[in-house]
């Protein structure tokens, strides 16, 4: 990250290199206090929606985010897991698609191994083999999520988006031509490397957006990975219906498609510029920079936004790229580093994961046929879409912190009006519509807010020294916790019956307070800004309670700057 600068174009803002950087022991937070007479750094920097901006917010979503949803969806099936809750491995990610695709993969497996060793698997070995299929996604995900500050530091965050696609291409070729040659191994290889790219493209996705978004748009430009993400679910439970892609003869196709998206955005995402802030501050690139922000903001005038940028790029010019060790031992950024922690694993250990596992069940006990319920998740995905939208088109009036709160509350009483209704549904038939209700009002409220408000926050909560650590973080945590979801869940129903629920509930409902008592709003809010709340917190923590007496709040339970005005106290 040493690198000079390129010369500035003539009439294009030009900058001295900053100094070099000491070792990276020498980390500090940097941030001056928000006074009296201090300007906010960045003034009001704002912008509308350009073509650039939406178009490359479209591919990205398009040729990564949506293949995560995809590939969660492609080999899953409920209805099956269901009779094999003794394997405590499966996959926390268990959507609904027609059990024929899964029936169609074992059936293969099946043949290939009697083809090779004269004699059939047994059931037990089948279905083991096909839950190896199926969770090697999330180690792969795991294992893509470690690469990612790596990738962001030697490619860009465009380069790095470029580069994983070609992971798509050879995940898709294992697969589809798994069949021709006769290789179920071809399939799990296929899978893991998918996996490898969701757990990459997860982070880098958001990253790069909340990078090249007006303060203004970053909300709506952030959320729309989630919308895709939804989409490709959706995709999937249509395309596996057997009147399209339902039919043995088609399964690796299924499984292959992936391929046309990331073609797409391979071919078309490096007409687009790297990240700004990326190509300034760690590669002091002023004339890149300022090119890539006339394209992406639609204007020659980016006075402003190099100069909040040059501020940053000052602040941290004696600060090392941090790495993840060094972030969690970074004292001054522990509200931040925790945030993400949370909103990371409460997005996983909200539920969400259990409520896919048990929809086919309840769908069943409410009296819907059994031919009909692969038709009734599709709808269960078009409302995916639908409240993904919502929360696109809401989160800047409302902000971040409502949408998260209000959808954890949502997915909490919900969880525990599924338990409820379990309970009570054989002395009280309606009960049964009741689970219903509480399914899709789950479903709603993860995709409003917690399904993808936490990637957007990581990058706001953190300067660009810290962001790729602060992402690998939420993304090893957020894998992990899918995993463990999955691990733990066949036996925690087991154990607790229809009162599994609850524990989801109370989880639920402890981020939502964590939300609402320590993470401020950060809509409409530089990066710089947002490092100044924080600090302004630590600040606060640090004078003694008598002195504080009575503060204001400003209405999301964080204090306002001036509260510290006349304190003396000093950030540390």
């Amino acid at each position: 990250m040493g690198e000079t600068g390129r010369a500035a174009a003539p009439g294009l803002p030009s900058s001295p290199s900053p100094p070099p950087r000491p070792s990276p022991r020498s980390i500090r937070s940097l941030s001056p206090p928000l006074g009296k007479g201090t300007p906010r750094p960045g003034g009001d920097i704002t912008g509308r929606l350009t073509f650039s901006l939406l178009s490359v917010t479209l591919l990205v979503s398009f040729g990564s985010s949506m293949l995560y949803g995809y590939n969660l969806a492609v080999v899953n099936s409920p209805a099956e897991v269901l009779s094999s809750l003794a394997l405590p491995f499966l996959p926390a990610q268990l959507v609904p698609v027609r059990v024929s695709a899964l029936q169609h993969i074992k059936a293969f497996y099946n043949a290939t191994w009697s083809q090779r060793y004269g004699h059939g698997l047994g059931p037990a070995p089948l279905t083991l083999l096909y839950a190896l299929t199926v969770s090697i996604f999330a180690l792969g995900g795991l294992g893509g999520s470690l690469l990612v500050g790596l990738l962001v530091e030697r490619y860009g965050r465009n380069g790095a988006l470029s580069r994983s696609a070609l992971l798509v291409l050879l995940a898709g070729g294992f697969m589809g031509f798994s069949r021709e040659l006769g290789s179920p191994e071809m399939v799990i290889i296929g899978r893991s490397i998918t996996g490898i790219h969701s757990g990459i493209c997860l982070s880098v996705v958001p990253l790069y957006l909340g990078e090249i978004a007006p303060k203004n748009l970053r909300g709506f430009l952030g959320l729309m990975p989630s919308i895709f993400i939804c989409l490709g679910v959706f995709s999937a439970q249509v395309l596996g219906l057997p009147e399209l892609l339902g039919k043995d003869r088609f399964w690796p196709l299924f499984l292959s498609v992936v391929v046309v998206p990331a073609s797409l955005q391979l071919l078309l995402l490096h007409c687009f510029p790297e990240s700004p802030r990326y190509l300034l501050i760690e590669r002091n690139d002023i004339c890149g920079a300022t090119k890539a922000l006339q394209r992406f903001l639609g204007s020659p005038e980016v006075q402003d936004v190099i100069e909040e940028m040059q501020e940053e790029q000052r602040s941290l010019s004696c600060v090392e790229m941090a790495s993840v060790w060094q972030l969690l031992r970074e004292r001054s950024l522990r509200w931040q580093t925790l945030s993400v922690a949370v909103l990371n694993a409460g997005m996983q250990l909200s539920g969400i994961d259990a409520i896919w596992f048990y929809t086919n069940t309840i769908f069943e006990n409410a009296g819907i046929p059994v031919s009909q319920i692969p038709y009734t998740t599709m709808g269960t995905g078009a409302i995916e879409v639908v409240a993904g939208l919502i929360g696109c088109f809401t989160i800047e009036r409302v902000g971040r912190r409502p949408l998260i709160i209000t959808g954890f509350c949502a997915m909490g009483v919900c969880s525990a009006g599924i338990t409820i209704s379990l309970l009570l549904q054989a002395a009280l038939p309606w009960m049964r519509y009741v689970s219903v209700a509480c399914v899709v009002g789950i479903i709603a409220g993860f995709c409003m807010g917690p399904a993808g408000v936490p990637f957007l926050m990581t990058a706001e909560l953190f300067t660009q020294s810290h962001r790729p650590a602060a992402y690998i973080v939420g993304g090893s945590l957020n894998w992990l916790c899918n995993f463990t979801v999955g691990f733990i869940f066949p036996f925690l129903q087991m154990s607790a019956g229809a009162f599994c629920y609850l524990v989801f509930c109370g989880v639920c409902l402890l981020v939502a307070l964590y939300v609402y008592l320590v993470i401020p709003e950060t809509k409409n809010k530089t990066f710089m800004e947002i490092s100044h709340i924080f600090a302004t917190r630590r600040s606060v923590l640090s004078v003694p309670a008598q002195l504080i007496g009575m503060m204001k709040l400003d209405g999301y339970g964080t204090l306002e700057s001036s509260s510290l005005e006349g304190s003396g106290s000093s950030l540390p």
